[in-house]
C-alpha cells in the first residue's frame, strides 16, 4: 500500500488548525423553535449546548426533525440534547478525529482545550479543508527536505551499520502523545530516508505511541534500529496484555464513512494502519505481563 502526503499530514497536522474556531452554540434554555431558526440561519446541522460556558450536550439536526414530529417546538433544546459529549482535544493530531468520527458515527466533534473548554469544532468538511491548504502551501518544500543530510554513505566502511533510538512513554501522557513519533520523523528525515518510507515509518511509530499511552498501566519503551535498508521498531510493555491478538488485529466492527475511506482509512486504524504500513509485524503478549510488538519496514 502506498501511503500519501495527505495521510501523512493526518497525522502531522493538530485538529486546532483545521477546527472552526467561530462556533455557533445554544443553551439549555433554548427551545426547538428557537434551535430551528439558528440552524437555518447559519446553515449548520448541529451545534453544542453551553450553560455559563461549560459544555453541557450537543444538538443535532436528527434531534431537532424528532422533536417537530413530537410537536415539542416549545420544548427546551436540554430535553433533547445529548448529554455524553464526544470531544477532541485541539492540540491531537487529525488522525484522533477520524478514528472518533469512525467509532461513534457522529457528524462533528467539539474541541476542547486541556482545561474542557469548548475552544473550536470540527468536521469532515473542514478535515478535507485543512488537508488541502496544508498540501498547498508545504508540499514541494517538505518533499525536497531531505536533500543533502543522509548519513548512511557509501563510503562508511562497516559489516553492519545501525543506528539506534530509544524512547520511553509514560501511560495516559496524552499532553505529550505524538512527541516520540514527531522525534523518530524528525531524525529519520535528517538521515535522508524517501518520503515513501518515512511517512510509512511516522504512522507506525504514531500509532504505537499512542496505543502505550492509551493501553498501558506503566507506559512502556520505543526502540527504533535504523540500517540503510531497513527500519525495525520495537515496542515494549509491561502492561495487562493483549488477551485475543487477533481479534486486536481484525478492522473494528462499525464502518467509517465514505470521507474517511476516501482518506485511505478504514474503520480499524490502530494495529490494522501498523499492519497496511508494516512489511512484517509480530506481536508477543502475555495476560499480566505486557506485549512487544515488532515492526519491520524495509527501505
Amino acid at each position: 500500500m502506498e501511503w500519501t502526503k495527505k495521510q501523512e499530514l493526518i497525522y502531522d497536522l493538530p485538529i486546532k488548525e483545521v477546527m472552526r474556531k467561530k462556533v455557533i452554540t445554544v443553551s439549555p434554555e433554548t427551545t426547538v423553535r428557537e434551535l430551528k431558526e439558528i440552524m437555518k440561519i447559519n446553515r449548520i446541522s448541529g451545534t453544542p449546548v453551553l450553560d455559563q460556558g461549560r459544555l453541557v450536550g450537543v444538538v443535532s439536526i436528527e434531534d431537532l426533525i424528532k422533536a417537530l414530529e413530537a410537536g415539542d417546538l416549545d420544548a427546551p433544546v436540554e430535553k433533547r440534547m445529548t448529554r455524553e459529549v464526544i470531544t477532541v482535544m485541539e492540540r491531537s493530531s487529525i488522525i484522533e478525529a477520524l478514528k472518533k468520527f469512525s467509532r461513534f458515527g457522529v457528524g462533528r466533534l467539539p474541541v476542547v482545550n486541556d482545561k474542557g473548554e469548548l475552544t473550536g469544532i470540527i468536521t469532515g468538511s473542514d478535515i478535507t479543508r485543512g488537508l488541502l491548504d496544508a498540501l498547498n502551501q508545504n508540499d514541494q518544500d517538505r518533499e525536497r527536505k531531505r536533500a543533502h543530510q543522509i548519513i548512511f554513505r557509501e563510503d562508511i566502511v562497516s559489516d553492519q551499520t545501525t543506528l539506534i533510538l530509544r524512547y520511553y512513554i509514560k501511560a495516559k501522557d496524552f499532553e505529550r502523545g505524538g512527541s516520540a513519533s514527531s522525534k523518530i520523523k524528525r531524525a529519520m528525515e535528517q538521515l535522508g530516508i524517501p518520503p515513501q518510507m518515512l511517512r510509512r515509518v511516522a504512522i507506525c511509530a504514531y500509532e504505537a505511541e499512542m496505543n502505550l499511552i492509551i493501553h498501558t498501566d506503566e507506559g512502556g519503551e520505543i526502540v527504533v534500529e535504523i540500517e540503510p535498508e531497513t527500519v525495525l521498531l520495537r515496542i515494549s510493555d509491561n502492561g495487562p496484555g493483549i488477551p485475543d491478538v487477533q481479534q486486536a488485529l481484525a478492522p473494528g466492527y462499525s464502518t467509517a464513512p465514505t470521507w474517511i475511506r476516501e482518506l485511505g482509512f478504514g474503520a480499524g486504524m490502530g494495529l490494522t494502519n501498523i499492519e497496511q504500513c508494516a512489511d512484517h509485524i509480530t506481536i508477543e503478549s502475555h495476560l499480566g505481563r505486557g506485549t512487544v510488538l515488532n515492526i519491520l519496514i524495509r527501505l
